[in-house]
């Protein structure tokens, strides 16, 4: 059934026409208003969806709640995913701190020649995991407390709305694009460490949902202007390709996620995370193909 559209671009409430509103049903994506609007685990649903699916003109299954971007709730801890991820990064953490030559042994290096070990490291050397290991290094305690808080403030609401599986590979592959765009600009012999690029996906996801539910994009603006202007400030002792791929990566990927249309939507879904991977990979091959 079509919706009115109002000149202001919100559409009208599928029960209450000429009632404007920026919020549909997580289940059947129909608007509704105030009045209609019935909280779910993740969001909003209409009154029929919640009796169980009667008029939605969908199949007797697809009453089971359903996040943001189609996907089933899953039962349990909603910030699990997280809360792991948070723990991986202390646990390295901590390890770098007691295990000697940890950290240099993980951190993204393009291609150099380390006099500790004697032989040439990094990634066109066939150290290929540099790529993954570094995004979970942190070299001070501000620094993995920094970047652990943006995970958690940002991560909490998007592992609610995207669901475990999609949740964990839009933070992977933000931080693997931001570690693929480091060691393509950045020069070979410069280390580079942190979950900077993931943040920044997480940032740049956080952007195009609000968007997509038609919140106030102000606060969101906010944070990445400020980490942006943090970025250029100290540039010499940050990698801003990390930053740069991973926002730009996070962005592409959530947008893959929430405007994905129902009719094969996980396939769609899917296919904008492969082509992220693709092009990742792409610039990883390239790179060593050039300084090897």
């Amino acid at each position: 059934m079509e919706q009115d559209q109002a000149p202001n671009g919100l559409s009208s409430c599928y029960r209450h026409p000429g009632v404007e509103t920026g919020i549909r049903c997580t289940r059947c994506e129909r608007p509704i208003c105030p009045d209609c609007m019935v909280e779910a685990s993740v969001g909003f649903q209409c009154p029929e969806c919640v009796r169980g699916g009667s008029g939605t003109g969908h199949a007797r299954d697809a009453s089971r709640p359903r996040n943001l971007v189609g996907g089933a709730v899953t039962a349990g801890d909603p910030h699990l995913v997280t809360k792991i991820l948070i723990g991986i990064n202390l646990v390295v953490f901590l390890a770098g701190w007691v295990v000697d030559g940890f950290v240099d042994r993980l951190t993204l290096v393009g291609y150099a020649f380390d006099p500790g070990l004697g032989r040439v490291v990094g990634v066109a050397d066939g150290e290929w995991y540099r790529l993954v290991t570094s995004m979970f290094l942190h070299e001070a305690p501000w620094h993995i407390g920094l970047n652990m808080l943006l995970v958690w403030v940002l991560g909490s609401p998007l592992e609610a709305a995207f669901g475990r599986a999609r949740y964990l590979a839009l933070y992977l592959l933000s931080g693997l694009a931001g570690s693929a765009l480091t060691y393509l600009l950045a020069a070979p012999n410069a280390g580079a460490l942190g979950a900077s690029g993931a943040g920044f996906g997480l940032m740049g996801a956080t952007f195009v949902v609000m968007r997509r539910l038609n919140h106030d994009l102000r606060p969101v603006l906010a944070l990445i202007g400020l980490n942006v202007l943090v970025t250029i400030v100290f540039r010499d002792s940050i990698a801003w390709e990390a930053h740069l791929g991973g926002l730009v990566a996070g962005a592409v990927v959530a947008f893959g996620l929430v405007r994905a249309p129902r009719s094969g939507r996980s396939a769609v879904q899917a296919a904008v995370c492969a082509l992220v991977l693709l092009a990742s990979v792409a610039i990883i091959v390239l790179r060593t193909a050039a300084l090897t």
